[in-house]
Protein backbone atom coordinates (compact mmCIF):
# COMPACT_ATOMS: atom_id res chain seq x y z
CA UNK A 1 0.00 0.00 0.00
CA UNK A 2 1.06 3.47 -0.63
CA UNK A 3 2.56 5.56 2.21
CA UNK A 4 0.59 8.42 1.48
CA UNK A 5 -2.37 6.37 1.36
CA UNK A 6 -1.84 4.59 4.46
CA UNK A 7 -1.03 8.65 6.34
CA UNK A 8 -4.17 9.72 4.76
CA UNK A 9 -6.44 6.16 6.00
CA UNK A 10 -4.85 7.45 9.51
CA UNK A 11 -5.72 11.20 9.78
CA UNK A 12 -9.07 10.12 8.80
CA UNK A 13 -10.06 7.57 11.20
CA UNK A 14 -7.15 9.39 13.71
CA UNK A 15 -4.37 7.84 15.04
CA UNK A 16 -5.32 6.16 18.24
CA UNK A 17 -7.63 3.98 15.38
CA UNK A 18 -5.42 2.75 13.25
CA UNK A 19 -4.51 -0.60 14.62
CA UNK A 20 -6.12 -3.42 11.57
CA UNK A 21 -8.35 -6.16 13.08
CA UNK A 22 -5.67 -8.78 11.92
CA UNK A 23 -2.82 -7.13 13.78
CA UNK A 24 -1.50 -9.57 16.46
CA UNK A 25 -1.44 -9.01 20.16
CA UNK A 26 1.63 -6.61 19.48
CA UNK A 27 4.46 -4.69 21.15
CA UNK A 28 2.99 -1.64 18.79
CA UNK A 29 -0.19 -1.79 20.32
CA UNK A 30 1.25 -2.00 24.08
CA UNK A 31 3.34 0.70 23.51
CA UNK A 32 1.14 2.68 21.78
CA UNK A 33 -1.72 2.60 25.02
CA UNK A 34 1.42 2.77 27.16
CA UNK A 35 3.67 5.61 25.96
CA UNK A 36 1.61 7.61 23.27
CA UNK A 37 -2.44 7.47 24.10
CA UNK A 38 -2.08 9.16 27.33
CA UNK A 39 -5.05 7.24 28.70
CA UNK A 40 -5.99 6.03 32.28
CA UNK A 41 -4.18 2.44 32.09
CA UNK A 42 -2.02 0.01 31.22
CA UNK A 43 -1.61 -2.75 28.45
CA UNK A 44 0.90 -5.65 28.57
CA UNK A 45 2.00 -8.31 26.50
CA UNK A 46 -0.66 -11.40 25.78
CA UNK A 47 0.63 -14.21 24.00
CA UNK A 48 2.76 -12.09 21.61
CA UNK A 49 2.30 -12.86 17.76
CA UNK A 50 -1.43 -13.97 18.16
CA UNK A 51 -3.74 -12.85 15.53
CA UNK A 52 -6.42 -10.29 17.32
CA UNK A 53 -9.19 -12.13 15.07
CA UNK A 54 -8.52 -15.37 17.39
CA UNK A 55 -10.00 -13.66 20.13
CA UNK A 56 -13.56 -13.33 18.30
CA UNK A 57 -14.37 -16.60 19.26
CA UNK A 58 -14.52 -15.85 22.85
CA UNK A 59 -17.55 -13.21 22.86
CA UNK A 60 -20.69 -14.39 22.49
CA UNK A 61 -23.07 -11.54 22.80
CA UNK A 62 -25.50 -12.08 19.78
CA UNK A 63 -28.34 -9.55 19.22
CA UNK A 64 -31.00 -11.25 19.72
CA UNK A 65 -34.03 -11.06 16.84
CA UNK A 66 -36.63 -10.81 19.05
CA UNK A 67 -35.34 -7.76 20.97
CA UNK A 68 -35.32 -7.22 24.39
CA UNK A 69 -38.46 -8.55 26.38
CA UNK A 70 -37.28 -7.83 29.49
CA UNK A 71 -38.95 -5.18 31.97
CA UNK A 72 -36.34 -2.48 33.23
CA UNK A 73 -37.32 -2.06 36.65
CA UNK A 74 -36.39 1.58 38.45
CA UNK A 75 -35.06 2.45 42.01
CA UNK A 76 -35.94 4.96 44.20
CA UNK A 77 -32.55 6.22 45.05
CA UNK A 78 -33.97 9.23 47.28
CA UNK A 79 -33.51 7.27 50.15
CA UNK A 80 -30.42 5.44 49.53
CA UNK A 81 -27.17 7.17 50.72
CA UNK A 82 -24.77 5.28 47.84
CA UNK A 83 -20.94 5.30 48.85
CA UNK A 84 -18.20 6.81 46.60
CA UNK A 85 -16.74 3.58 46.40
CA UNK A 86 -18.28 0.04 46.81
CA UNK A 87 -16.81 -3.49 46.78
CA UNK A 88 -19.12 -6.44 47.28
CA UNK A 89 -15.76 -8.50 48.19
CA UNK A 90 -16.13 -6.54 51.10
CA UNK A 91 -19.71 -6.09 51.66
CA UNK A 92 -20.15 -9.36 51.59
CA UNK A 93 -17.54 -11.36 52.75
CA UNK A 94 -19.37 -14.99 53.77
CA UNK A 95 -20.04 -15.07 50.04
CA UNK A 96 -16.84 -16.84 48.69
CA UNK A 97 -18.13 -16.67 44.98
CA UNK A 98 -17.65 -13.03 44.70
CA UNK A 99 -13.99 -13.50 44.79
CA UNK A 100 -14.23 -16.12 42.11
CA UNK A 101 -13.08 -16.02 38.30
CA UNK A 102 -13.94 -18.72 36.04
CA UNK A 103 -12.63 -19.98 32.49
CA UNK A 104 -14.90 -20.68 29.86
CA UNK A 105 -12.13 -22.20 27.78
CA UNK A 106 -12.68 -22.18 23.63
CA UNK A 107 -16.18 -21.56 23.88
CA UNK A 108 -18.36 -18.85 23.36
CA UNK A 109 -20.31 -19.17 26.44
CA UNK A 110 -19.57 -15.90 28.14
CA UNK A 111 -23.25 -14.94 27.88
CA UNK A 112 -23.92 -18.44 29.99
CA UNK A 113 -20.78 -17.59 32.28
CA UNK A 114 -21.69 -13.57 33.25
CA UNK A 115 -25.47 -14.68 34.03
CA UNK A 116 -24.64 -17.32 36.14
CA UNK A 117 -21.80 -16.09 38.15
CA UNK A 118 -24.00 -13.29 39.12
CA UNK A 119 -26.79 -15.29 40.06
CA UNK A 120 -24.26 -17.29 42.39
CA UNK A 121 -23.62 -14.25 43.90
CA UNK A 122 -26.60 -12.97 44.45
CA UNK A 123 -28.18 -16.45 45.77
CA UNK A 124 -25.80 -16.59 48.50
CA UNK A 125 -26.59 -12.48 49.01
CA UNK A 126 -30.24 -12.83 49.58
CA UNK A 127 -29.46 -15.82 51.59
CA UNK A 128 -27.53 -13.89 54.39
CA UNK A 129 -24.61 -16.10 53.17
CA UNK A 130 -26.12 -19.52 54.14
CA UNK A 131 -26.55 -20.96 50.55
CA UNK A 132 -23.23 -21.37 48.81
CA UNK A 133 -23.68 -22.73 45.42
CA UNK A 134 -22.13 -22.45 42.01
CA UNK A 135 -24.62 -22.16 39.31
CA UNK A 136 -23.89 -24.54 36.59
CA UNK A 137 -23.09 -22.48 33.27
CA UNK A 138 -22.80 -25.93 31.45
CA UNK A 139 -26.97 -26.97 32.09
CA UNK A 140 -27.62 -23.08 31.05
CA UNK A 141 -25.10 -23.11 27.87
CA UNK A 142 -26.45 -26.73 26.77
CA UNK A 143 -29.91 -26.88 27.40
CA UNK A 144 -31.69 -23.34 26.62
CA UNK A 145 -32.41 -23.53 23.27
CA UNK A 146 -33.92 -20.13 23.34
CA UNK A 147 -30.48 -18.51 24.87
CA UNK A 148 -28.35 -18.80 21.52
CA UNK A 149 -26.72 -21.09 19.81
CA UNK A 150 -24.35 -22.43 22.80
CA UNK A 151 -20.57 -22.13 22.32
CA UNK A 152 -21.89 -20.13 19.02
CA UNK A 153 -22.59 -17.33 21.25
CA UNK A 154 -26.20 -16.23 22.43
CA UNK A 155 -28.28 -13.97 24.61
CA UNK A 156 -27.71 -12.49 28.20
CA UNK A 157 -31.98 -11.77 28.74
CA UNK A 158 -32.89 -14.70 27.77
CA UNK A 159 -30.19 -16.50 30.14
CA UNK A 160 -32.36 -14.95 32.84
CA UNK A 161 -35.46 -15.74 31.54
CA UNK A 162 -34.59 -19.81 31.54
CA UNK A 163 -33.53 -18.89 35.24
CA UNK A 164 -36.39 -17.69 36.08
CA UNK A 165 -39.38 -20.36 34.18
CA UNK A 166 -36.78 -23.17 33.99
CA UNK A 167 -33.72 -22.69 36.63
CA UNK A 168 -30.71 -24.40 36.21
CA UNK A 169 -28.88 -26.53 38.58
CA UNK A 170 -25.47 -26.54 40.12
CA UNK A 171 -22.37 -27.12 38.79
CA UNK A 172 -18.64 -26.07 39.48
CA UNK A 173 -15.89 -25.64 37.22
CA UNK A 174 -14.23 -27.76 34.83
CA UNK A 175 -12.67 -30.92 36.31
CA UNK A 176 -14.03 -29.67 39.75
CA UNK A 177 -16.60 -33.07 40.16
CA UNK A 178 -18.68 -29.97 42.63
CA UNK A 179 -22.15 -29.97 41.75
CA UNK A 180 -25.15 -31.45 39.57
CA UNK A 181 -23.40 -30.97 36.32
CA UNK A 182 -19.76 -28.92 36.25
CA UNK A 183 -18.46 -27.34 33.20
CA UNK A 184 -16.71 -30.18 30.74
CA UNK A 185 -14.83 -27.79 28.27
CA UNK A 186 -11.16 -27.65 29.59
CA UNK A 187 -9.53 -24.71 31.19
CA UNK A 188 -6.71 -23.15 28.68
CA UNK A 189 -4.69 -20.09 28.52
CA UNK A 190 -7.05 -16.70 27.21
CA UNK A 191 -4.02 -14.17 25.77
CA UNK A 192 -1.02 -14.66 28.12
CA UNK A 193 1.65 -17.61 28.80
CA UNK A 194 0.84 -19.94 31.70
CA UNK A 195 0.75 -23.93 32.89
CA UNK A 196 -2.10 -24.81 30.52
CA UNK A 197 -2.63 -25.22 26.97
CA UNK A 198 -3.07 -22.15 25.14
CA UNK A 199 -6.95 -21.63 23.56
CA UNK A 200 -7.21 -23.47 20.38
CA UNK A 201 -8.09 -21.28 16.99
CA UNK A 202 -11.15 -22.83 16.76
CA UNK A 203 -14.46 -23.47 19.28
CA UNK A 204 -15.38 -26.38 21.28
CA UNK A 205 -18.65 -27.70 20.09
CA UNK A 206 -21.46 -27.19 22.49
CA UNK A 207 -22.20 -29.65 24.99
CA UNK A 208 -25.04 -31.58 24.65
CA UNK A 209 -28.14 -31.08 27.31
CA UNK A 210 -28.45 -33.91 29.30
CA UNK A 211 -30.77 -33.22 31.99
CA UNK A 212 -28.95 -35.90 34.45
CA UNK A 213 -26.24 -34.85 37.23
CA UNK A 214 -22.97 -36.46 36.55
CA UNK A 215 -21.98 -39.92 38.42
CA UNK A 216 -20.96 -39.15 42.08
CA UNK A 217 -23.21 -36.58 42.66
CA UNK A 218 -25.89 -37.67 45.31
CA UNK A 219 -28.58 -35.10 44.41
CA UNK A 220 -31.27 -35.41 41.44
CA UNK A 221 -31.02 -33.32 38.69
CA UNK A 222 -34.96 -31.87 38.91
CA UNK A 223 -34.66 -31.55 42.77
CA UNK A 224 -31.30 -29.59 42.35
CA UNK A 225 -32.58 -26.53 40.19
CA UNK A 226 -32.09 -23.05 41.55
CA UNK A 227 -34.48 -20.08 40.20
CA UNK A 228 -35.15 -16.83 39.67
CA UNK A 229 -38.40 -14.83 40.55
CA UNK A 230 -37.66 -12.01 38.25
CA UNK A 231 -35.61 -11.07 35.76
CA UNK A 232 -34.81 -7.91 34.35
CA UNK A 233 -32.71 -4.91 32.69
CA UNK A 234 -31.26 -2.57 34.72
CA UNK A 235 -32.13 1.10 34.07
CA UNK A 236 -28.64 3.19 32.16
CA UNK A 237 -28.89 5.46 34.64
CA UNK A 238 -25.16 5.38 36.54
CA UNK A 239 -27.47 5.71 40.29
CA UNK A 240 -29.90 3.05 38.95
CA UNK A 241 -26.58 0.38 38.08
CA UNK A 242 -25.20 1.58 41.56
CA UNK A 243 -28.60 0.97 43.40
CA UNK A 244 -28.75 -2.60 42.00
CA UNK A 245 -25.64 -3.55 42.70
CA UNK A 246 -25.73 -1.60 46.38
CA UNK A 247 -28.88 -3.76 46.80
CA UNK A 248 -28.98 -6.79 45.21
CA UNK A 249 -25.17 -7.94 44.31
CA UNK A 250 -23.72 -8.37 40.76
CA UNK A 251 -25.37 -8.19 37.62
CA UNK A 252 -24.61 -9.47 33.97
CA UNK A 253 -23.03 -6.89 31.60
CA UNK A 254 -22.46 -7.07 27.86
CA UNK A 255 -20.16 -4.50 26.14
CA UNK A 256 -18.31 -3.96 22.98
CA UNK A 257 -14.52 -5.41 22.76
CA UNK A 258 -12.00 -2.70 20.80
CA UNK A 259 -8.80 -4.87 19.49
CA UNK A 260 -6.86 -2.76 22.81
CA UNK A 261 -9.34 -4.66 25.07
CA UNK A 262 -7.20 -8.15 25.35
CA UNK A 263 -3.88 -6.19 26.49
CA UNK A 264 -5.73 -4.90 29.06
CA UNK A 265 -3.51 -4.92 32.68
CA UNK A 266 -4.22 -2.73 34.92
CA UNK A 267 -5.77 0.85 35.67
CA UNK A 268 -8.97 1.96 34.41
CA UNK A 269 -10.08 0.75 30.87
CA UNK A 270 -11.39 3.01 27.95
CA UNK A 271 -11.02 2.46 24.19
CA UNK A 272 -8.10 4.02 22.35
CA UNK A 273 -7.20 2.50 19.50
CA UNK A 274 -8.73 -0.90 17.33
CA UNK A 275 -11.88 -2.04 15.66
CA UNK A 276 -14.58 -3.48 17.16
CA UNK A 277 -14.80 -7.62 17.54
CA UNK A 278 -17.85 -8.23 18.99
CA UNK A 279 -19.65 -8.69 21.88
CA UNK A 280 -18.69 -9.66 25.35
CA UNK A 281 -20.45 -10.71 28.65
CA UNK A 282 -18.96 -10.16 31.94
CA UNK A 283 -20.20 -10.02 35.66
CA UNK A 284 -20.14 -6.26 37.22
CA UNK A 285 -19.70 -5.81 40.23
CA UNK A 286 -19.18 -2.54 42.04
CA UNK A 287 -17.53 0.76 41.44
CA UNK A 288 -14.63 3.22 42.74
CA UNK A 289 -12.44 6.13 41.68
CA UNK A 290 -8.78 5.84 40.84
CA UNK A 291 -6.64 8.47 40.09
CA UNK A 292 -9.54 11.22 39.91
CA UNK A 293 -10.73 8.84 37.19
CA UNK A 294 -14.60 6.98 37.90
CA UNK A 295 -14.44 3.02 37.04
CA UNK A 296 -16.94 -0.19 37.40
CA UNK A 297 -15.18 -2.97 38.94
CA UNK A 298 -15.49 -6.02 36.79
CA UNK A 299 -15.27 -9.92 36.60
CA UNK A 300 -13.84 -11.12 33.20
CA UNK A 301 -14.33 -14.95 32.10
CA UNK A 302 -10.39 -15.76 30.88
CA UNK A 303 -8.96 -16.85 34.07
CA UNK A 304 -7.00 -15.52 36.92
CA UNK A 305 -4.07 -14.37 34.91
CA UNK A 306 -5.79 -12.08 32.75
CA UNK A 307 -6.02 -8.50 33.41
CA UNK A 308 -5.45 -7.71 37.32
CA UNK A 309 -6.23 -11.26 39.32
CA UNK A 310 -8.97 -11.75 36.16
CA UNK A 311 -10.58 -8.62 37.01
CA UNK A 312 -10.59 -5.31 35.49
CA UNK A 313 -11.74 -1.60 35.44
CA UNK A 314 -13.87 0.22 33.15
CA UNK A 315 -14.79 4.10 33.09
CA UNK A 316 -18.07 4.80 34.93
CA UNK A 317 -20.69 7.11 33.60
CA UNK A 318 -20.43 7.49 29.90
CA UNK A 319 -21.26 4.70 28.60
CA UNK A 320 -18.24 3.31 28.09
CA UNK A 321 -18.26 0.33 25.03
CA UNK A 322 -22.06 0.39 25.68
CA UNK A 323 -21.90 -1.37 28.94
CA UNK A 324 -23.95 1.07 31.44
CA UNK A 325 -27.01 0.00 28.38
CA UNK A 326 -26.69 -3.34 28.45
CA UNK A 327 -27.18 -4.70 32.20
CA UNK A 328 -29.72 -7.04 33.07
CA UNK A 329 -30.44 -8.88 36.37
CA UNK A 330 -32.94 -10.53 38.68
CA UNK A 331 -33.57 -11.75 42.07
CA UNK A 332 -33.22 -15.00 43.30
CA UNK A 333 -36.09 -17.67 44.52
CA UNK A 334 -34.88 -19.03 47.70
Amino acid sequence: MNILLVLSCMLAVGTAKYFPNHMPLSDEMISYVNKIANTTWQAGENLKGRPISSVKRMLGVLEDPRGNELPTIHHDTSMLSLPDSFDPRVQWPNCPTLKEVRDQGDCGSCWAFGAVEAMSDRICIASGGKVNVHVSAEDLLSCCWLCGMGCNGGYPGSAWSYYRLTGIVSGGVYDSQQGCRPYSIPACEHHTSGPLANCSSSIMPTPKCEKKCENGFSGDYGKDKHYGSTAYNVESAEDQIKAELFKNGPAEAAFTVYADFPSYKSGVYQHVSGAAMGGHAVKIMGWGVENDTPYWLVANSWRHEWGFNGFFKILRGSDECGMESAIVAGLPKL
